[in-house]
């Protein structure tokens, strides 16, 4: 008699718990070797002259997102597009607005953020990009991303006025947004958000490939196609094709 299949969602967890060990691990250390972009948690905005667009145009890209605002009750909290971002935001405090990720892409959303998609379209090798929307009060504990084959930007939209108690430590670098100011960061380092506020506080976060050495490039390419295949992609596909029939629907009743 053959043993038992484990459940499958105790076999997605150990290959989600493999996967992490491989990338956090031996890939981790072998791309930040091959990087051509210094590895520290914080980077200089010089280092990446393309953006300097998004960040001339950030206020056409603001009042995009506030058009979607309109909406915030229908906008997916993270985690009902990603699952697995459940364990750092149970809650209805973090909304998004999804332009790409998990290897699609919104025809809708670009469609109804037509000057910010334009923008996204002049970012060299783009993985992700999505209205990131924390409300008052909101913490995103200490966590990590899963490669170090992609640098990750947030383009402050809406700041709190008490910017002080509105932060993200990056290691162990403290970070303050400001409207119209780009972040660059390695999502690698442990990093954690508060909005100690009562206002809400709003970015344009994308991921895009970090400039490396073609071996790099190949590795961190290979990975991403790996992941592809995998639950944690297509369950966030599916989910987010739910949700645009839905938004469609919503925005079809609304006259918009």
């Amino acid at each position: 008699m053959s043993p038992a299949k484990a459940p499958i969602g105790a076999r997605r967890k150990a290959v989600k718990k493999l996967g992490k060990r491989l990338f956090r691990g031996v890939f981790l250390e072998y791309l930040a070797r091959q990087s051509l972009v210094p590895n520290d948690p914080v980077l200089d905005p010089r280092l990446f002259p393309w953006a300097e667009p998004l960040r001339a145009n950030w206020r056409d890209i603001r009042d995009e997102l506030e058009a979607q605002l309109r909406h915030r009750a229908a906008l997916p909290n993270f985690q009902d597009i990603s699952p697995d971002q459940y364990r750092i935001s149970p809650d209805s405090m973090w909304k998004t607005f999804v332009f790409q990720g998990f290897g699609e892409k919104s025809e809708l959303n670009c469609e109804l953020c037509p000057k910010t998609a334009a923008l996204l379209a002049g970012i060299p090798r783009l993985e992700t990009a999505f209205f990131s929307v924390l409300a008052p009060g909101k913490h995103v504990p200490r966590h990590r991303g899963v490669t170090k084959g992609m640098v990750r930007c947030h383009l402050g939209l809406k700041v709190p006025k008490e910017g002080d108690n509105c932060w993200m430590d990056v290691g162990s670098v403290r970070n303050h947004w400001k409207e119209g100011e780009l972040l660059f960061f390695d999502d690698s380092y442990p990093h954690e958000v508060r909005n100690d506020t009562d206002e809400e506080r709003a970015v344009l976060l994308f991921d895009f490939e970090r400039p490396m050495t073609r071996r790099g490039q190949w590795l961190s390419r290979l990975m991403m196609r790996l992941l592809r295949h995998t639950a944690y992609f297509k369950d966030a596909q599916r989910n987010q094709r739910e949700w645009e029939e839905r938004y469609r629907r919503l925005l079809a009743q609304a006259g918009a």
